[in-house]
């Protein structure tokens, strides 16, 4: 009934009226990465407020520890990890607890311009998608609940593998958009999501995706500043946009099924109109390129 005020900071505080307090989490173990700013920091706290010990997955280690030392410096630690590089997710996945409450994959980037990694994937995919498909690839036996945090940009873009890869018009620097490849992949988080929750037993890991909102976060700030202009009154704080993040992480309901895209605590769908439904095999293609692309 709200529409797009659903995604403001409006949707949430009527929404929020219901909600009751996340359960304590008793020193249990959560992993947050892209924690030094917006809704990583603010996950890492509602985390921390709960009783969870969590680890701050960084690229920047002064910053982390300056995150540290505001959540609380003896409920968290400090990884130094650049999700865009899969062999820093891998040294970071053999370097964790053997036991891991919630895994949230945070971190992302929307850069301006085609950028590879020094690996030869695309900057945004390697982030956003391969980095976190790796991760969860790796702990999957160790991690009980896996949280994606993807966009409402993803509603607007169907699933192009090839573009994933930075072939065609987006492997041609002139013709490339950040914000295309940027909805893109948050379209391939929630892919990924279901096709995980296929493959994982839920009895010992559940995997969820989530929208935020509309909220006011750095990389809002430096990616859509003219959206982010015109919209500022009605921009969720970054803790309203990290509430389900958090509620996803400690709560016993997301437990009871895996593979949903929840906002404000609410499973949502995935698509709004039928020309952004991937079909069958653009979703298989998707898992193998990520499957071979990360030797996972």
């Amino acid at each position: 009934m709200l529409g797009l005020l659903g995604y403001t900071n409006l949707g949430h505080c009527l929404r929020a009226r219901r909600f009751t307090p996340p359960p304590q989490m008793d020193g249990r173990v959560a992993v947050v990465t892209g924690a030094t700013s917006g809704l990583g920091q603010a996950a890492a706290a509602g985390f921390v407020a709960l009783g969870a010990h969590v680890i701050l997955v960084v690229r920047d280690e002064q910053r982390g520890e300056r995150v540290r030392a505001e959540i609380g410096p003896d409920a968290s630690t400090v990884a130094r990890c650049d999700v865009s590089s899969l062999a820093d997710v891998r040294a970071l996945a053999a370097a964790l607890p053997a036991e891991i409450e919630v895994l949230v994959h945070n971190a992302g980037v929307l850069p301006p311009k085609l950028t590879r990694t020094d690996e030869g994937h695309e900057l945004t995919f390697a982030t956003n998608v391969l980095g976190p498909f790796l991760l969860t690839a790796l702990l999957a036996g160790r991690t009980r609940r896996v949280v994606n945090v993807s966009s409402g940009g993803m509603y607007t873009k169907k699933l192009d593998v090839d573009a994933l890869l930075a072939r065609g018009e987006a492997g041609d620097a002139d013709d490339f958009s950040g914000t295309r490849a940027y909805a893109n992949t948050k379209r391939a988080e929630v892919v990924l999501t279901e096709l995980w929750a296929q493959r994982l037993d839920p009895a010992r890991t559940v995997v969820h995706a989530m929208h935020p909102g509309w909220a006011d976060t750095p990389g809002l700030q430096a990616s859509l500043p003219g959206f982010r202009r015109v919209m500022r009154p009605l921009l969720r704080d970054a803790r309203a946009g990290a509430d389900t993040i958090v509620w996803l992480g400690a709560a016993a309901e997301p437990l009871r099924n895996s593979g949903r895209f929840w906002l404000d605590r609410a499973p949502q769908p995935t698509h709004y109109v039928p020309w952004t439904r991937e079909s069958a095999s653009d979703r298989a293609r998707l898992w193998d390129v990520c499957a071979t692309a990360t030797g996972a």
